[in-house]
């Protein structure tokens, strides 16, 4: 019996039930099961960005020294931008209805495609944990503003209780993760309302005028690290939710609702938060250690159960996106197991870094931000080169031979695996990170090029993440054009070919 990730394309399978495991895994979805319209897309990406953790970073924005006008605009163009290019990896999934890292196989090759696989996989699970603990750092907070205790044993029981609701939704698969965005939706936007409009007496319009404004370099700095706070950790992950589209929905559509639906709740809580967050200089340093639990400090006693219970399910949405996404990645990355075991083991990992952010770590802010850049760095590279080969296409992916390290898109692409390893030295060479001692050795090409060093004013403008981004993308519309013509013009063979014509 063929395993998930080797399911012959010409092989009808019925349509899964909420309740059912999931059984698809790399394969391409066959056209028995396409289903959807792109405005569906607007519930898993409102639900997974709808998270008040947004609105905290209107207080990690600030902290790059810029003005309140500066982080509106470069926050809100930021946090568009990254999820436009969302948007745009997510038309690799209507058309080649595989996951997502399963199509970057046709730019780096069927084994070149492991690293950037590893790769996209550690971003993911990193997220689930940063999810995880954050509701269950928030969980903690409220029992102990209740007057009930929120030491070890209440952090133990919410890790248990959040762990597991992530893990179903990442085992059950598409399906369920499609209904329950749906329902986390209309739950979390309603009560986030409530609480803005609780905490909106807290705004000191004149205290945030007097916000100095800040240089380029820091403004640049917000600007990517909006970037990597937002669409560029979901872009690995982009296609596997859009995958499920008939090849006739409008490409329009798929990249607008994506973005759309992503970038709403984001904007929106962004600007709050910086006009919380600019108002209280005390607030701004209680989010550095718990982003989510610092901003109950605002609220009404009777309010803190309702708080907790958006807090969860926002950070859950996103949670379990991650961790659906992140067992597709291990298994492109070569895990042979099905996909639902391989979401299993991302929980227990998940798990075991949310003992370590809840448990030991002294702050959040910290690794979290050594963690966005150093990684943003390599998902940026890879994000440039797989858009760059998507846009070189003019036709269906060969479905069955994502899988054939023997087919048109052989084992290896030599170009792809250069400049994704040339993006990395570059921008790691153009970012620093004072908050990780593990980092300081990043920041090695600001002297040499004269920008004054992990000391100077272009330090932390985080160059390396857009240079990575650009060198990736310009570097495979140049070098791989030939490649891609040459994988292009071999026929398909008769069960791809009826696949692409089906609809």
């Amino acid at each position: 019996m063929a395993r998930a990730d080797e399911t012959p394309v010409d092989l009808p399978a019925p349509a899964p039930r909420a309740l059912e495991v999931e059984q698809n895994g790399l394969n391409s979805i066959h056209v028995s099961e396409h289903r959807g319209r792109p405005r569906e897309l607007f519930w898993p990406w409102f639900a997974a960005n709808i998270s008040v953790l947004g609105i905290s970073y209107g207080a990690f924005l600030l902290g790059f020294g810029i003005s309140f006008p500066q982080a509106v605009v470069v926050g809100v163009v930021g946090i568009v931008i990254s999820f436009l290019l969302c948007g745009l990896v997510s038309l690799s999934g209507k058309r080649g209805h595989a996951p997502t890292m399963t199509l970057s196989r046709a730019a780096f090759g069927v084994n070149g495609n492991r690293v950037p696989s590893g790769i996209s996989w550690l971003l993911l699970v990193g997220w689930e944990t940063v999810l995880a603990s954050l509701a269950v750092l928030a969980t903690a907070t409220v029992f102990t503003r209740l007057g009930w205790h929120g030491g070890f044993l209440t952090k133990l029981a919410a890790l248990v209780l959040v762990a597991a609701l992530i893990m179903i939704g990442g085992v059950l698969g598409f399906e369920f993760i499609m209904k329950l965005q749906m329902s986390i939706t209309v739950i979390t936007a309603v009560l986030t309302a409530v609480y803005m409009v609780l905490v909106a007496s807290d705004v000191n319009f004149a205290t945030l005028a007097e916000l100095p404004a800040g240089p380029i370099p820091q403004l640049i700095g917000a600007f990517v690290f909006m970037l990597t706070g937002f669409g560029l950790g979901w872009v690995n992950a982009a296609g596997d939710y859009s995958r499920y589209l008939p090849r006739h929905a409008s490409n329009a559509g798929v990249v607008g609702w994506t973005t759309f639906g992503a970038s709403l709740g984001p904007v929106v809580l962004l600007i709050f938060g910086l006009m919380l967050a600019g108002s209280s200089q005390e607030l701004s340093a209680a989010v550095a250690t718990d982003p989510i639990g610092a901003l109950t400090t605002l609220l009404p006693t009777w309010f803190l159960v309702p708080f907790a219970l958006v807090a969860v399910l926002g950070l859950v949405g996103g949670a379990v996106l991650d961790i659906y996404s992140s067992g597709l990645a291990l298994l492109s990355a070569g895990l042979p197991v099905p996909r639902f075991v391989a979401a299993a083991i991302d929980g227990v990992l998940m798990i075991a870094g949310s003992i370590y952010l809840v448990f030991v770590a002294d702050t959040f802010i910290g690794p979290f931000q050594g963690f966005l850049i150093t990684l943003g760095v390599l998902i940026a590279a890879w994000c440039g080169i797989f858009l760059g080969d998507f846009a070189l296409r003019r036709r269906p992916y060969a479905s069955s031979e994502l899988l054939d390290a023997r087919g048109r898109y052989g084992s290896i692409r030599p170009v792809s695996v250069v400049l994704m390893l040339v993006g990395a030295v570059v921008g790691w060479g153009l970012v620093t990170n004072s908050f990780a001692g593990w980092l300081a050795w990043q920041g090695y090409l600001l002297g040499p090029l004269g920008l004054g060093g992990r000391e100077g004013s272009w330090a932390y403008a985080n160059l390396g993440v857009l240079a990575a981004l650009l060198l990736g993308f310009v570097g495979t519309l140049v070098l791989g054009r030939r490649t891609v013509r040459a994988q292009e013009d071999q026929p398909l063979s008769n069960a791809d070919q009826e696949a692409a014509t089906a609809e």
